[in-house]
């Protein structure tokens, strides 16, 4: 069996628009089938949320962002020259060294780095841009494709219901005649029934006198 039916319970193309009182009627109904914990309450067919399970890097910067803490980055004093110390203690001469060395290995990435940018940067950028442009045209087709699908699928069944309104017009006033009809009947009916007890009550009368 289809999951999907060529019939529709909406007719918007020929249906009226409700009126403001049919609508908040509709909405009480629905208000009065719902859970007074309805929005708070996860309907009980949605499964629950997994437990995060978060890295250490992640769990402190989430609780720095909850905090209110500021970023402050990375520390970029080390790559920073150094000042030489004033004693002669050899333990600060030799971390002074280090900080130096550090700051010499940085700046001479950075100046590789700076070189490479300068050789092949550009191409680089403007194949990217093209790539991008690429994706981006890619995409905009992809979505004119699907707005066009969604234009046929709407045009398509505007035509079925504008095609079937006649009938559903004729349906709907023989379904109205109908329901007249059976309403006649039953006040015909009730009307007999009354005339039927006042007679057999004036007949009780005239036996019982």
């Amino acid at each position: 069996m289809p999951l999907i039916h060529d019939s529709h319970d909406s007719l918007p193309y020929i249906d009226a628009a409700p009126t403001a009182s049919a609508h908040a009627r509709a909405q009480q109904l629905i208000t009065a089938e719902l859970s007074p914990e309805h929005s708070t309450t996860l309907h009980p067919w949605i499964p629950a949320l997994p437990e995060p399970n978060f890295t250490p890097t992640m769990a402190q910067e989430l609780s720095r962002k909850a905090a209110g803490t500021p970023l402050t980055g990375i520390d970029l004093s080390r790559y920073e020259a150094p000042e030489a110390p004033t004693g002669s203690d050899l333990d600060a001469w030799r971390e002074t060294l280090r900080k130096a060395y550090t700051s010499s290995v940085h700046l001479s990435k950075r100046y590789e780095n700076l070189a490479l940018l300068e050789e092949g940067g550009r191409n680089a950028w403007l194949v990217g841009n093209s790539q991008l442009e690429d994706i981006l045209s890619s995409m905009e087709k992809e979505l004119a494709e699907m707005k066009e699908a969604a234009e046929e699928v709407n045009r398509q069944r505007k035509i079925a219901q504008e095609a079937s309104a006649g009938e559903l017009v004729a349906l709907e006033e023989t379904w109205k005649r109908g329901v007249g009809a059976i309403l006649e009947v039953e006040v015909a009916a009730e009307e007999l029934r009354g005339k039927i007890l006042e007679v057999r009550r004036e007949r009780a009368q005239q036996v019982g006198q």
